[in-house]
């Protein structure tokens, strides 16, 4: 603290507004908004040179239009990129994304509080997010991999005592953040606190959704996510070209015409990308460990929900030249659900984040892709989409693997897992699944 004092002694004049801004609440009257504005870095527009060069001859919409649109062609061929690298691909690029939304959030919250010069706190935001990756993604080791982890001695105690290992880990970090505490600082530092914890819940345990989505098969992270990317596509297009009507104060370029036309392209866009992918188990089946081949595998009979049915039409239909049955997967009307949510809801992902960067006067979260922002500019919706997704699979589609359940089994005691067998043979018996004397 006295460094502190003696740094902002230095700065003369620099002195009163410096102490002003770092009061407790308690005295803190008076105090006029914040204008980060011209500290965020932000990305809408910034171009690089060549490409600035480009376009500097149109006007400033077209410009913008332009520069959005090449960089939206990039994302989207990283994107098939990243899908043909496989699960591991999609499971790198997801924490990669996890870690740089929270910077940016992180980054934001040191601007608003303004205390970059106390002790820790960068430090302590770091820690709390790997301890957060550290139990989320544990989960999901112990889930997927259990069987194989289980015949591992050497690794087998830290998944035994996975959860209580995460708890104390936690509370170093809680009591490092009791022990940083600075008298007449107390106000900002537990804001700050409560940003980290908030921006752990919006990216790290969303995050962890979509890797559980990608473990239940691919079609469930790249339908989500592609009907996210086409809603936003053509809302932008729709509202460029037709958009007169406001949709909301808190995002003024957002228009009812964008909405409604983007809402109706996911739809018809979620029926023919599903139709697709289902043809295909590389992209329906569930990532699970094979023991025979002992490795991750992806090979399986496609269920019934990826399988062709056949379905028969009404009298009516005949009108409009369909014949009298239609041959369907039935996860297309599935893909119906997830097109209406992501047209519907999942637009207020971003609103959600518009509210936000107004309330602190920022343009973006960061100027990672130009034309658009930072990454969390893209990523707003996709975050509430996958937690929804999530919620549809373990509500409507998901019964639990038998290879999840032998996971759980495998570190029974002894005497538990053999009174787990004679119950399960005998129950088998009873339905005559089983006969006595095998």
């Amino acid at each position: 603290m006295t460094e502190l004092r003696k740094r902002r002694d230095s700065d003369g004049k620099l002195l009163e507004s410096a102490e002003s801004d770092h009061i407790d609440s308690e005295d803190d009257k008076g105090k006029t908004a914040t204008d980060l504005s011209k500290t965020i870095p932000t990305g809408t527009d910034k171009s690089p040179g060549i490409l600035d060069w480009l376009v500097k001859g149109l006007p400033d919409r077209w410009r913008n239009w332009a520069v959005r649109f090449i960089f939206t062609m990039i994302m989207i061929i990283f994107f098939f990129l990243v899908i043909y690298g496989g699960p591991l691909a999609l499971m790198v690029t997801t924490l990669v994304v996890q870690v740089k939304c929270f910077q940016e959030i992180i980054n934001i919250g040191y601007a608003v509080y303004r205390i970059h010069g106390l002790p820790w706190f960068r430090s302590l935001s770091w820690y709390f997010l790997l301890t957060s990756n550290y139990f989320f993604y544990g989960e999901s080791l112990v889930d997927y991999f259990g069987v194989v982890i289980n015949r591992t001695e050497s690794i087998r105690f830290l998944v035994s005592y996975h959860r209580f290992i995460s708890f104390s880990l936690y509370c170093v970090g809680f009591v490092w953040f009791v022990l940083s505490l600075v008298k007449k600082y107390y106000m900002k530092q537990f804001s700050l606190f409560a940003w980290t914890h908030v921006a752990l819940l919006i990216v790290v345990t969303q995050s962890y959704l979509i890797l559980k989505n990608i473990f239940d098969g691919l079609i469930w992270f790249i339908v989500p996510v592609s009907m996210i990317i086409c809603n936003d596509i053509m809302a932008y297009v729709f509202g460029f070209f037709f958009g007169k009507t406001p949709l909301i104060k808190l995002s003024p370029k957002k228009t009812w015409e964008g909405f409604i036309g983007g809402g109706f392209s996911t739809v018809i866009f979620g029926f023919g990308i599903s139709y697709v992918m289902c043809q295909y188990p590389y992209f329906v089946c569930p990532i699970e460990y094979s023991e025979t081949l002992e490795k991750m595998s992806m090979d399986c009979e496609p269920s019934t929900l990826f399988t062709l049915q056949e379905y028969h039409l009404p009298v009516w239909m005949k009108i409009f030249g369909f014949g009298a049955t239609l041959h369907l997967y039935p996860f297309m009307f599935h893909s119906l659900s997830l097109s209406i949510f992501s047209s519907v809801i999942g637009p207020f992902g971003g609103f959600f984040a518009s509210g936000f960067k107004r309330a602190f006067k920022i343009k973006d979260f960061g100027d990672v892709i130009p034309g658009h922002g930072g990454i969390m500019d893209r990523f707003d919706c996709q975050f509430l989409m996958a937690t929804f997704v999530n919620v549809y699979i373990s509500s409507f589609i998901q019964t639990e693997s038998p290879q999840k359940l032998l996971s759980q089994v495998l570190y029974l005691k002894p005497e538990q897992q053999l009174q787990l067998f004679h119950m399960l043979k005998e129950s088998l018996e009873n339905r005559n699944i089983l006969t006595a004397n095998i």
